[in-house]
C-alpha cells in the first residue's frame, strides 16, 4: 500500500483507469501514510477518512469514467476554499464551528472529475503569514527537517503533498502563498493567472490579489488539475471568460527548450539572496540553455517597491474583507459580551490572533480619511507600474525566472518576532500578485549548507500558465530528482 503513495498524481491515475489498483486502495494507502506521518507534521485540520472511503467504494461499484480526469485520485484542500459539510476555519478561532453547506467552484469541478477529497489542510490564519505559525490550531511542520517551518500560507498543502499524504493539494496565493511553501517543501506550486479560477466559495483575504492553484509532486500533475479547476464562473464577477487550454495536452511531447527565451531579472539575482538559492537556481538555468534555451537580461526596476505596494492594498483589503466577522452574523461570538460595543470588540479582540489584528489595523489605517491619498491611492497607483515592468519585460522573452524565496526553509520560531523580516522574506512572489500574472515554483535541488529544498520561480504573460508549466516538464526531467524528504 505504501508504494502507491510514491506515484505521482498521473501515474496513479493511469493505474486506476486500468484498474490496476482500486479507489478504495489508493484512498487508504493515503490514509495510512497520514497516520504514520501526521503526528510529526501536523498538515491537516480535518480529515473525513469515513467520507473519503465511502466516496472511493462508490467509484469503485460504478467502475472508471471516461472523461473523469481525477476519476479515484484522494486529493486535500487548504482550509480557505468551502467544502461542503466539511468545517471550514481559515486557520482561524472566529471560524472554529463554521461549516459551509456548499462546495466552492473549484470543488464542484473536482469532484465531478471524480477526485476524492480527504480533508482540509493548515495554513496561516485568513492565509496571513509565510510560515503556518500563525494558524489558531497548530503549527505546521517541514516534511524534510520538523524543525523548520514548510512556508505558508498553504504550507499544510506543500508539507502534506510533499510527505505523499495526497496525490494533490489545492492551495491559495495572495502573496506567494502556493509559490514559497512550494519551494520550502520541494514540490511544484502554481499561481494561475488572476481570474483563471473561480474565487467563488474562496474565503477572501485580498479579492484583487487571491487566486486557487494546485501543489503537486510534478508539472504534469499540475497541468492535471489546473485543466479541472480552471474556466468561467458566472458566479465570480472577477473570473475571466476565456477559454482554458487542455494543459496536458499542451505538454505533451515536450523534450527540449528550443526557441524558449528566458529572461533573467536583475532585481531577483542580487544581494539578499542566500548563496546556496543563487547556486541552485543558477545551476538551472545553465540546464535550461543546455536544452536549447536562450537567456536575456531583463529588468523589474519597481520590485523595491512591490513589499510595501503589497501589504498597503492586501492589509486593506484585509481590513474590508474582515469587517463581516463581527460576532453578529456568524462565527465566534463572545459569550461575556454585554453591550454592542463590547461584543465587537470582544469577538474580534478574542477570534482573531495576533497577525489577523495587526494586518486590520494597519489596513484600516491605509483606508481612512486622512491617509487614503498617501497611501492606498499611491499603492494602487505603483502597482500599476510594477504590471508594466512585466509587460515591458515580456516584449524581451517568454518567461522570466529567478528564486522563489531569498533563502530555504527557516527553523520554527525564527521570525515570529520579527513581522518585518517576515514580510521581507516575499519580496520575490507578491509583485506577481500585484501584476495578476501566472507563475509556478519548482524544486531545482537542495541547498549545499542547508540541505533543504531550493524552489525556483517562472512568470509567464497573463493565461500563458502553459508555457510556465511546459518549461518546469522539461527542465524539471532533466534536473536530479530530489529524494523522499529525510524529515519523517
Amino acid at each position: 500500500m505504501s508504494d502507491i503513495t510514491a506515484l505521482t498524481l498521473t501515474e496513479v491515475r493511469d493505474k486506476l483507469a486500468r484498474k490496476e489498483i482500486k479507489a478504495a486502495e489508493a484512498v487508504a494507502a493515503c490514509l495510512a501514510r497520514i497516520e504514520g506521518t501526521e503526528p510529526a507534521l501536523k498538515a491537516i485540520l480535518h480529515l473525513d477518512a469515513e467520507a473519503a472511503l465511502a466516496a472511493a467504494k462508490a467509484l469503485d461499484d460504478a467502475g472508471p469514467v471516461a472523461g473523469q480526469r481525477l476519476w479515484g485520485v484522494p486529493v486535500l484542500v487548504k482550509d480557505a476554499i468551502c467544502v461542503k459539510d466539511a468545517p471550514t476555519t481559515c486557520g482561524s478561532k472566529i471560524l472554529q464551528n463554521f461549516t459551509p453547506f456548499y462546495d466552492a467552484v473549484c470543488i464542484e469541478k473536482l469532484k465531478a472529475a471524480g477526485a476524492i477529497i480527504l480533508g482540509k489542510t493548515n495554513m496561516d490564519e485568513f492565509a496571513m503569514g509565510s510560515s503556518t505559525e500563525n494558524s489558531a490550531y497548530a503549527i505546521t511542520a517541514n516534511p524534510w527537517d520538523t524543525a523548520k517551518v514548510p512556508g505558508g500560507s498553504s504550507g499544510g498543502s506543500a508539507a502534506a503533498v510533499a510527505a505523499d499524504q495526497c496525490f494533490a493539494a489545492l492551495g491559495t496565493d495572495t502573496g506567494g502563498s502556493i509559490r514559497q511553501p512550494a519551494a520550502f517543501c520541494g514540490t511544484v506550486g502554481i499561481k494561475p493567472t488572476y481570474g483563471r479560477v473561480s474565487r467563488y466559495g474562496l474565503v477572501a483575504y485580498g479579492s484583487s490579489l487571491d487566486q486557487i492553484g494546485p501543489l503537486t509532486r510534478t508539472a504534469d500533475d499540475a497541468a492535471a488539475v489546473l485543466s479541472v479547476i480552471a474556466g468561467h464562473d458566472p458566479r465570480d464577477s472577477t473570473s475571466a471568460p476565456r477559454e482554458v487550454p487542455d494543459f496536458e495536452a499542451a505538454l505533451a511531447g515536450a523534450v527540449d527548450l528550443a526557441g524558449l527565451t528566458i529572461g533573467l531579472p536583475d532585481e531577483y539575482w542580487g544581494e539578499g539572496v542566500d548563496d546556496e538559492v543563487r547556486q541552485a537556481c543558477a545551476a538551472a538555468v545553465d540546464t535550461a540553455k543546455s536544452l536549447g534555451a536562450t537567456v536575456v537580461p531583463v529588468s523589474l526596476p519597481h520590485t523595491p517597491y512591490a513589499v510595501a505596494t503589497y501589504y498597503i492594498v492586501a492589509m486593506a483589503e484585509a481590513s474590508s474583507n474582515l469587517a463581516r466577522f463581527d460576532g453578529v452574523r456568524y462565527g465566534y461570538r463572545a459569550p461575556e459580551a454585554q453591550t454592542l460595543e463590547e461584543l465587537y470588540e470582544l469577538s474580534r479582540s478574542t477570534g482573531f490572533g495576533p497577525e489577523v489584528q495587526r494586518r486590520i489595523v494597519i489596513g484600516t489605517y491605509v483606508l481612512s480619511a486622512g491617509y487614503y491619498d498617501a497611501y492606498y491611492r499611491k499603492a494602487a497607483q505603483v502597482r500599476r507600474l510594477i504590471r508594466q515592468d512585466f509587460l515591458t519585460a515580456f516584449e524581451k522573452c517568454d518567461v522570466i525566472c529567478g528564486p522563489t524565496s531569498p533563502f530555504a526553509a527557516f527553523p520554527i520560531g525564527q521570525m515570529t518576532d520579527d513581522p518585518l523580516q517576515m514580510y521581507l522574506s516575499d519580496i520575490f512572489t507578491i509583485s506577481l500578485n500585484l501584476a495578476g500574472l501566472p507563475g509556478l515554483s519548482m524544486p531545482v535541488g537542495l541547498g549545499q549548507t542547508s540541505g533543504m529544498p531550493i524552489g525556483m520561480q517562472l512568470f509567464g504573460p497573463a493565461f500563458d500558465e502553459a508555457a510556465i508549466l511546459r518549461t518546469a516538464k522539461v527542465l524539471g526531467a532533466a534536473l536530479p530528482p530530489l529524494p523522499r524528504p529525510a524529515g519523517i
